[in-house]
């Protein structure tokens, strides 16, 4: 079959729980949660994350797959459940840490999925979509650009 009709993909399904809250170091409590509302509270918020992680490219002639799935799993195992599953993102996940880190949104917390990810499948595989779900009516994703 010729691929000039698409592109073949794979996706992979994982869901954690984490604790968060948006806010930015240098702003008080009050403009905290005048810019972000309750996701500012000192208390922090929990969700029991879905993510939804994509890749792309050729399959394999003699397996059929785009990347085996133990390297893909053994990757979301290092790089999404040990890193954020019932860890509080503001405190443990180095990206996102106090004060300088980035504000755990679903956005932010999709393009570092895609970013980690990547680097660690390295020529493996390309990662081309990342969705993080914070619940059924809530999604960020992060789509590869072109080229």
């Amino acid at each position: 079959m010729s691929a000039a009709f698409g592109t073949l993909s794979l996706t992979r399904r994982v869901q954690f729980a984490a604790a968060h809250r948006y806010r930015r170091a240098e702003w008080d409590e009050a403009r905290n949660v005048a810019a972000f509302g309750k996701c500012a509270r000192l208390e922090y918020h929990g969700h029991t994350y879905t993510v939804d992680i994509t890749v792309s490219g050729p399959t394999d002639a003699l397996t059929g797959m785009i990347v085996d799935l133990p390297v893909l799993d053994a990757a979301i195992a290092r790089e999404v459940t040990a890193r954020f599953d019932h860890r509080n993102i503001n405190t443990d996940v180095a990206e996102f840490v106090e004060p300088n880190g980035l504000i755990p949104t679903g956005e932010n917390i999709a393009r570092v999925i895609a970013e980690r990810m990547q680097s660690a499948l390295g020529a493996a595989a390309r990662v081309t979509r990342v969705v993080v779900a914070e619940d059924p009516t809530l999604s960020s994703a992060w789509t590869v650009g072109p080229g």
